[in-house]
């Protein structure tokens, strides 16, 4: 079971529960691009101040679990905000910027991007809605995106297990 942490700003009381490093596999898909698997390591920490910074990497399995290449990476940080709201910001090395604005409600947390801005050479990518959710002791999320001239969809999903 996870301990607070006696400097956890009460702010971050809610996300409690997301603190610490996770890892494991999901998978993923888009009308643009073929299915695959993946794998994930995730870390959210703080510092004593009332936000949380988020990392994220991934790369390409093949069907045995094996590393064979590198996928995404990501970063930002998570804010929360009176009420259960939730303000994210995240960077992507594609050169694609979001704030996403959402809420947590118990270990359950939904965002949506408010603000997405792209370099003249990232790919088309105008929206995305995560979720997050303590299931079972494990971290799963689900990602759905609108880009490349499709609709919002589903894109990945990934069940990840504390490590850390």
């Amino acid at each position: 079971m996870f301990e607070l942490s006696p400097d956890l700003p009460t702010e971050l009381v809610p996300y409690a529960w997301l603190i610490g490093t996770w890892a494991g596999a999901g998978v993923g898909g888009y009308p643009t691009t073929e299915s695959f698997q993946f794998g994930q390591e995730v870390t959210f920490a703080h510092d004593g101040r009332p936000f949380l910074s988020y990392w994220s990497r991934t790369w390409k399995i093949d069907d045995a679990g094996n590393p064979i290449g590198p996928l995404s990476m990501e970063s930002g940080f998570w804010r929360p905000q009176p009420d259960n709201k939730l303000e994210v910001t995240m960077a992507h090395p594609t050169g694609v910027v979001e704030i996403y604005v959402g809420s947590v409600n118990g270990a359950q947390i939904e965002i949506q991007t408010d603000v997405v801005a792209r370099t003249v050479t990232s790919k088309e990518y105008n929206a995305g809605v995560r979720l997050y959710g303590l299931v079972e002791g494990d971290l799963m999320w689900a990602y759905d995106m609108a880009g490349v001239g499709q609709n919002l969809q589903s894109h990945v999903s990934a069940r990840l297990k504390r490590i850390g």
